[in-house]
């Protein structure tokens, strides 16, 4: 089954109104590609405060908009959260959660993850499941056992029509923010797993499963991670941060494949 290719910006804490404004509107401006008659869908996540304004500045353009994170509830008295319904609200598409930083930094449980990727399902926007191991865990083997860990806990309670409408983003958690990355072969062994994993729990509905690579994703690395038939796409980090380097890698087919 053919999956469009998705490639996803993660701001994290950078740019003021002003300069996501800048950012995404070149982005905006560029022309969406189509390699080899394959289309490839763009997104970017921007801080909070800068969703409203950038989401009204994409409007009517194929660059969807996303966020970095959300509450499971709906509305109450949750001092500091924001909801799915909100994000919804104000042009989002896509949501991330359960990203490594989120996992390391704020305690985030895979049963939190699951709860959040519901909220998602039933706010109708799609939700980016981060899943990755740490460098103990893959030095001690544990890489393969942590992974089933996350998905079983993440996806727990989904419906096939569920993780349909869902994003598995693989990040090596030794890879982020590092420089290093995950070679091709290990990068299309864990998004193998990952989709058999999908197919053994849901069916046939694993096929069309997006699942994408993230963990210092550069425009000198991107294609040959794409060019492995299990990775859909790129969750992109600090590359995100500069239109010029983060519309090189959205037109991966122009850079050299490296491993």
């Amino acid at each position: 089954m053919s999956r469009s290719a998705l490639i996803v910006g993660n701001w994290k804490m950078y740019k003021t109104v002003a300069e996501g404004l800048e950012l995404a509107t070149a982005i905006k401006n560029a022309t969406a590609p189509t390699v080899r008659g394959r289309e490839i869908a763009v997104a970017i996540a921007p801080p909070f405060t800068a969703l409203y304004p950038i989401g009204k500045r994409l409007e009517g353009s194929t660059v969807a908009l996303a966020a970095q994170d959300c509450f499971w509830e709906a509305q109450g008295a949750f001092t500091g959260e924001v909801s799915a319904a909100m994000l919804a609200d104000v042009g989002c598409r896509f949501v991330i959660v359960g990203h490594s930083e989120r996992r390391q930094q704020f305690g985030e449980t895979d049963a939190a993850v699951n709860l959040k990727a519901k909220a998602i399902l039933k706010a109708g926007l799609s939700p980016i499941i981060c899943v990755g191991e740490t460098e103990k865990e893959r030095d001690a083997g544990e890489m393969r056992g942590r992974i089933i860990s996350q998905l079983a806990e993440g996806l727990f309670g989904f419906t096939s029509e569920m993780a349909q409408r869902s994003v598995i983003a693989y990040e090596p958690v030794w890879a982020i923010g590092t420089g290093r990355v995950a070679t091709t072969e290990q990068a299309q062994e864990v998004h193998a797993l990952i989709r058999q994993y999908l197919h053994a729990q849901l069916g046939e509905v694993a096929q069309s499963v997006r699942i994408l690579y993230g963990g210092s994703v550069k425009p000198n690395n991107i294609a040959g991670l794409m060019a492995q038939p299990d990775v859909d796409g790129a969750l992109v980090g600090g590359a995100s941060l500069r239109a010029e380097e983060f519309l090189q890698i959205v037109r991966f087919h122009e850079a050299p494949a490296t491993s």
